[in-house]
């Protein structure tokens, strides 16, 4: 048997609920910056649009926001949907939310920018057809806004690729020292002094030289490397180890 008190609680529900239906209603969205890395170069991943507006044009992976979900689910399920990828790098970026960036409808739209090495992942469960990797030197205009995620993305890929270990996202489990020196370059988009940069990345003792070597980059061949992790969780969490190239 319901009582006043009951009575009284669902109709001050059902009021806030009717207050809400006179608010404004806007879609959000989330947009996905993927980049990657593939045969020593900064690579991301685009996909030409086959809807209005904007219909046949370059753009970023994206889609909407569903009632159960919140924005880090929702990016992850963009993601893992349209490309078969999962349990990749995948940071929050800024939210864009001009009235007109988008002219089909409202929307305001939350960037991601994800992390990937190319060659390890075979995208078996890629749904879109016109998904196609751009050097990132050579990547095409985009729509609405996208070119200005992609520039923030890669201005904070660089922040971070100097103080974080998340260059090691981009490679190969094993790779070589020199894998390794191109990956920042084409981050950082300058060249690094050989000596100096081994120099520096074996001081930070976070690396595992193998006994195995790769032997398609000379007759000699060149040792590979592992990134470990635990061991630079470890520094961190025992004297505040600061990673910085």
């Amino acid at each position: 048997m319901k009582t006043v008190e009951d009575l009284e609680v669902k109709e001050n529900l059902g009021m806030h609920l009717n207050y809400y239906q006179k608010e404004d209603q806007v879609l959000l969205a989330v947009d996905c910056i993927i980049f990657g890395f593939e045969k020593e170069r900064l690579k991301i991943l685009l996909i030409k649009r086959n809807f209005e507006p904007e219909k046949g044009k370059w753009s970023l992976i994206g889609g909407f926001l569903k009632k159960n979900e919140d924005l880090d689910q929702a990016a992850d399920r963009v993601l893992e949907t349209l490309t078969g990828l999962n349990d990749v790098y995948l940071e929050q970026l800024h939210t864009y939310s001009k009235i007109d960036r988008d002219p089909g409808q409202r929307t305001i739209s939350v960037a991601y920018f994800a992390l990937i090495d190319v060659d390890s992942h075979r995208f078996d469960g890629i749904q879109i057809d016109a998904a196609h990797w751009f050097d990132i030197k050579d990547a095409p205009d985009l729509i609405f806004d996208h070119n200005e995620m992609v520039r923030k993305a890669k201005a904070r890929l660089r922040r971070r690729a100097l103080t974080k270990p998340i260059g090691f996202e981009l490679l190969p489990e094993k790779f070589t020292m020199r894998q390794l020196q191109n990956l920042y370059e084409s981050i950082l988009d300058k060249k690094l002094d050989k000596r100096n940069f081994i120099n520096k990345i074996n001081s930070l003792d976070i690396l595992v030289k193998l006994d195995e070597k790769d032997m398609s980059v000379s007759r000699k061949g060149a040792y590979l490397y592992i990134f470990d992790k635990e061991k630079y969780e470890k520094k961190v969490q025992e004297d505040g180890f600061s990673f910085k190239i």
